[in-house]
């Protein structure tokens, strides 16, 4: 194992290492000996060939380490961590009542505290610099939950679930839940979307169809308009859920058009899953804007089915990729990609993808570009380019190696390669947010 250097802790300082990253303009920025310079702003103001630079002692040279963006987590369950791993197989609305509710009740305040810097240093150590996050019902344990990602660095969308129709909140009388649950949600975003200047940011979140009111959906919807904040929620994650959707909501035409009446489709909107939709639906989605969480080890752990990935970038739809622990049993999303490429490929074996397979330096921008862009973040993150902010990883490749000191892999794509599917749980040896290192 690669030795690790003290790692600058704050901006500005400059690197010396290998690149690999999407570019905004489609293509794949690979440089095998790039110098990356970072401004006291916490900005990328060169990332270039080393070429024929002179030695410079203040310059930490971390090759063979690659630096790489800074990896986006589209859907994560704060809470539900420690039941990670747990009721592979089982149905989704069984493994909600059995392992997760009772979860999220006890995620009080002073639970939160402990948990989630915890969860955040858990994060970094993956490599996950970018999360989208769901709470529990409880405003305290959010409120916990933002100071810990405050303190910690990385850059955090998140918000309190919202449930009123199934809930486990027992502290509240059924009708006074969803005008609590709206001000409380209100309160929150008011504190902190837009904290430390656009670090942090909030997500109204609504959990599911199943556990929300047709009120709780719009007026939701209608406060992160109001707010120009995020809305989140799930949607045709599993065939027992759809068919929960049909008797509650028979006015509508199918899962998606409970979200369409709600008004909650549009460029801010989060969905995760999205493995059960009808031609309609895709087509629809597209048109609205919102953006898509791929879950694929989620959708495997509760075997919930396969999401038709390829179809769904043709139709035009944004997606990024979601760890979503603890459906999904591990955080990091270099693992996310593997059972995102296992997916695919099962797909088209089984006939139901006709598509080119996706490359892992495709899984590479579906992992960091593609999610940031989903939050509409694309212009600041997601990719190592100058101007950007330096949200960034650095990977040491060797301990992915099959054999000791194995013949270092020069193809970008055989290297990324490596990286998904021989992950190391110790390969990714820094994490910047703004060229700030996180704790890990």
């Amino acid at each position: 194992m690669s030795d690790r250097p003290d790692l600058p802790a704050r901006p500005p300082f400059t690197l010396r290492a290998r690149v690999l990253t999407p570019l905004d303009d489609g293509a794949v920025g690979h440089l095998p000996d790039a110098c990356l310079e970072v401004d006291a702003t916490g900005r990328l103001v060169a990332v270039e060939a080393w070429g024929a630079r002179p030695a410079d002692p203040s310059v930490l040279d971390l090759r063979p380490w690659v630096a790489m963006p800074g990896l986006v987590d589209l859907h994560v369950h704060l809470p539900q961590v420690p039941n990670a791993g747990l009721g592979a197989g089982m149905e989704l609305l069984d493994w909600l009542d059995r392992y997760i509710f009772p979860l999220e009740q006890a995620y009080a305040r002073e639970v939160a505290e402990v948990q989630a810097p915890l969860v955040f240093r858990a994060l970094a150590a993956a490599g996950t610099t970018t999360i989208s996050a769901y709470a529990a019902l409880w405003p305290e344990s959010t409120d916990a939950c933002f100071a810990a990602a405050e303190e910690h660095g990385i850059r955090a969308v998140i918000g309190k679930v919202m449930m009123d129709r199934v809930t486990y909140d027992a502290q509240i009388a059924r009708h006074d839940i969803l005008d609590t649950s709206l001000r409380q949600s209100a309160d929150l975003c008011e504190r902190w979307h837009g904290a430390d200047d656009g670090r942090l940011g909030y997500a109204f979140t609504p959990r599911f169809a199943v556990s929300c009111t047709e009120e709780m959906l719009a007026e939701s919807a209608r406060l992160a308009a109001y707010y120009g904040a995020w809305w989140q929620s799930h949607l045709a994650e599993d065939a027992g859920e759809c068919d929960r959707v049909k008797r509650l909501f028979p006015e509508s035409r199918d899962y998606l058009d409970v979200y369409e009446r709600a008004g909650g489709l549009n460029d801010r909107a989060i969905l995760a899953h999205a493995i059960h939709l009808s031609p309609s639906e895709v087509e629809r989605l597209a048109a609205s804007g919102a953006r898509v969480a791929h879950c694929p080890a989620s959708n495997l752990f509760l075997s919930s089915g396969l999401m038709p990935l390829a179809r769904y970038l043709e139709a035009g739809i944004p997606v990024g990729l979601g760890s979503d622990l603890a459906a999904g049993p591990e955080l990091s999303i270099f693992s996310v990609m593997r059972a995102a490429a296992v997916t695919a490929r099962v797909l088209h074996l089984a006939g139901g993808e006709a598509r080119p397979r996706l490359s892992p330096l495709d899984w590479l921008r579906l992992g960091t570009l593609a999610g940031a862009r989903a939050l509409g973040m694309g212009e600041r993150i997601g990719s190592l380019e100058a101007g950007k902010e330096a949200d960034l990883i650095v990977v040491d490749p060797v301990l992915t190696d099959p054999l000791p000191e194995s013949e270092e892999l020069t193809d970008p794509e055989e290297l990324m390669s490596r990286l998904i599917f021989r992950p190391h749980p110790e390969m990714v040896r820094g994490a910047w947010v703004r060229g700030k290192l996180l704790p890990t």
